[in-house]
């Protein structure tokens, strides 16, 4: 989740649909955790693929990276560099393991006597904000971070910016290239052994994480860097409607062929279309809002889910009530993200760039 800060990038030009993108690939994500819930049998999940929104940022994700740090880092530092993604970042890192402790204490559907004194409690959440993976919380499914979730997908984020930071920034296209292909065997690997690529979340597949992230943020490396930039007249609504597309393939036993094909070969292909297409001026301020509200969307929005989650178990509520559930869910929780913005994540991040 990387947003270009046009302050520093100011005589370069901004790719407004990568921004619309972001907000369309997070969005995907909240619709997706909404109907895993409904759907305990993925072949019967509308958005089965959701997931691989993933992928995407993490693609997207090392393409703006190399836009807007490959010539200045040197300048920078390896200090500079990690203070300016841990402003942009972690502020709703922190948020968000909050939110996830106070969903966790404060469930209405969710029958945990004597949980609220477990001395784990404060560890798990201590871990959280600091992005340590803890995988011990059983009432959690031994995810990496209890109380949100999607962390997991942050914690490797900054793996990726560090090494970025440490190594990548000084190699040549001949040797990411090398990287890019040891890193797409490993995913290779990783889909046919799990039989898809929906790990990296939990304690149990940790390391699928890491092969997820290493091949995305590298080809969207190298795209940026060997200028691979598809000029096209698609627009932002079609190549929005492309990466829906992906999300919408139905989950089979065919998903260890299908998804490495999608991440290795069609999340890149859109990244350099969504650089290269033509955007007409009524959809920019769509996109630059969609980008904007993404990274508070997916960081604030899984609290809601575990209660949800609790909701369904106690409740079983008919096909309709669910309906209404689920979307009226989806726009409650990008109306918070969007109040999370404008009163939290903004205001800090400019308080502490100015510090810094």
């Amino acid at each position: 989740m990387v947003e270009i800060n046009s302050a520093t990038t100011s005589t370069k030009s901004h790719f407004f649909i990568l921004d619309g993108l972001r907000g369309v690939a997070a969005l995907a994500i909240v619709i997706f955790h909404f109907m895993e819930w409904v759907y305990t049998d993925p072949s019967g999940n509308f958005i089965a693929h959701g997931f691989l929104a993933v992928d995407f940022f993490f693609c997207l994700s090392g393409f703006v990276i190399g836009y807007a740090y490959d010539d200045r880092i040197r300048r920078l530092g390896f200090a500079a560099f990690f203070r300016l993604r841990l402003i942009r970042l972690h502020p709703l890192v922190i948020l968000g393991s909050v939110i996830g402790l106070l969903a966790f204490l404060f469930d209405p559907f969710a029958a945990q006597p004597g949980l609220i004194g477990r001395p784990n409690l404060l560890l798990t959440f201590v871990c959280s904000i600091f992005l340590i993976p803890l995988p011990i919380m059983k009432e959690r499914a031994f995810n990496l971070f209890s109380f949100n979730a999607p962390a997991w997908s942050l914690f490797w984020e900054y793996v990726a910016n560090i090494i970025y930071a440490l190594v990548l920034y000084r190699i040549s296209r001949r040797y990411l290239s090398v990287l890019i292909v040891l890193a797409a065997v490993a995913l290779c690997f990783v889909s046919y052994r799990a039989g898809n690529l929906l790990g990296g979340w939990a304690g149990s597949n940790f390391w699928d994480g890491c092969a997820r992230v290493a091949y995305s943020f590298l080809a969207g490396l190298f795209i940026y860097r060997a200028n691979w930039i598809l000029k096209n007249n698609l627009g932002f609504m079609g190549v929005a409607g492309l990466l829906i597309l992906a999300f919408l393939i139905p989950f089979t036993r065919w998903n260890w062929l299908v998804e490495p094909i999608i991440v290795l070969f069609y999340f890149p292909a859109l990244i350099a279309a969504g650089a290269g297409a033509s955007l007409s001026p009524g959809l920019k301020k769509l996109c630059v809002f969609s980008g904007k509200l993404s990274y508070p969307l997916y960081m604030t929005h899984y609290g809601a889910m575990w209660i949800f989650g609790s909701y369904l178990a106690s409740h079983k509520p008919d096909t309709l009530h669910l309906s209404l559930i689920v979307v009226t869910g989806v726009i409650f929780l990008a109306g918070f993200a969007y109040l999370v913005l404008v009163l939290y994540d903004e205001p800090i991040r400019r308080y502490l760039a100015r510090r810094r």
